[in-house]
């Protein structure tokens, strides 16, 4: 399940299990089992979680089309910068083409059926990792660029050519397994108020993965922190050491060179953006995951709080989909040219390719060995 919703709906469950085995008796007024009140986060989540899906989905369909198809006008890839962008580009656009479900999903109910829950569930799990995947494979691309420039050519073309299947696409389709597996559209039934003022909690249906009661725990902490590992993690610390190798490299003699300059700023933004963009979210997670364990005292403040920290983070996360094309395509002033040449009439098209045949290939290079006149792609 998409983040939140699927946190959300996990204490839901939990909460509903809790009120059918209370037994009847006595009433007394110890609220020690009392789950947290939802009525905050029933509104909360049904607004602002579509009305944020619908925004990175209009902007990550525009960003992300807009690439493919300036990849598509070029004919033919022609750099290893050129592979790594349409390949994180169809990620991000497959990725963003399921929060309409997810939007739903959160505003009502699940009203797809079980095999949609299962499509969905496994195509967003392997564009998710898809994505950061191939942002780390970006940063090795443009550290045997920068560091190795004189001898990495035949390393880059591999690593572009074949790596990247057995490295992104094949971890990220194994990562979906749990999804074939467990993922299942539920109804929960109505519960009644624990008070037992007759009101009801009207019955929904919930496509999230359905976990052993026995050890529902267990199985949800395991995942969640694969999510945090490889979501995270390892392509975070992979694009840290790169990109702060690139950036020592960059600063030697950068001094009166305006193209290093420009280099050294747009990998320190790279970073900035990535870690600004999913560590919140994975930091709510871990809390998260640290009550479920028990490891944190729980409280209903605090559940409130978490819930709430990783819808918005969330949010920020997902939207650095609709970042990628700006920050790996749409910097790069050649992969402008690039654009405008495609969205021109096909008689400008036609003369912009005899130029091109005249100058050498249209190569939409990285934005370092754009802004660095000792590199190329």
């Amino acid at each position: 399940m998409a983040g939140s919703t699927e946190y959300y709906e996990e204490r839901f469950v939990l909460d509903s299990l809790d009120n059918s085995s209370e037994e009847s008796g006595d009433f007394e007024l110890d609220i020690s089992w009392e789950p947290c009140s939802r009525a905050l986060s029933d509104s909360f989540y049904k607004i602002f979680l579509p009305t944020i899906y619908g925004i990175i989905f209009i902007l990550g369909i525009i960003g992300n089309g807009l690439v493919i198809v300036v990849m598509g006008y070029q004919k033919k890839v022609k750099t290893m910068t050129d592979k790594y962008r349409l390949h994180l580009s169809v990620a991000d656009l497959l990725f963003v083409v399921t929060l309409p479900f997810w939007a739903v999903d959160a505003a009502s109910s699940w009203y797809f059926g079980g095999f949609m829950c299962v499509s969905v569930h496994m195509l967003y799990t392997v564009n998710l990792y898809s994505s950061v995947l191939i942002l780390a494979f970006i940063s090795v691309d443009r550290y045997l660029a920068v560091v190795r420039a004189t001898n990495s050519q035949a390393t880059r073309r591999l690593l572009a050519d074949r790596v990247i299947y057995v490295g992104v696409w094949l971890p990220a389709a194994v990562l979906t397994v749990p999804d074939l597996v467990f993922a299942k559209a539920q109804v929960v039934e109505a519960s009644p108020d624990p008070f037992g003022l007759g009101d009801k909690v009207e019955s929904t249906v919930m496509c999230q993965r359905i976990y052993p009661s026995e050890s529902n725990d267990i199985w949800t902490a395991a995942f969640r922190f694969q999510h945090i590992l490889v979501g995270f993690v390892l392509p975070g610390l992979i694009i840290l050491i790169c990109y702060c190798i690139i950036i020592t490299k960059l600063s030697e003699g950068s001094k009166g060179q305006p193209l290093k300059k420009k280099a050294l700023k747009t990998t320190v933004i790279l970073i900035l953006c990535f870690f600004g963009c999913w560590l919140p979210y994975c930091v709510g997670i871990f809390v998260d995951t640290l009550m479920l364990l028990k490891v944190i005292e729980h409280s209903c403040e605090l559940e409130q709080s978490v819930r709430k920290w990783i819808a918005i983070t969330e949010a920020l996360a997902y939207f650095h989909c609709c970042l990628n094309p700006i920050l790996y395509a749409f910097l790069g002033v050649k992969f402008k040219k690039s654009a405008r040449n495609a969205l021109t009439s096909s008689k400008s098209s036609q003369k912009a390719t005899l130029m091109t045949k005249k100058r050498g290939p249209i190569s939409s290079v990285s934005t370092e060995s754009e802004s660095s006149s000792v590199l190329s792609s």
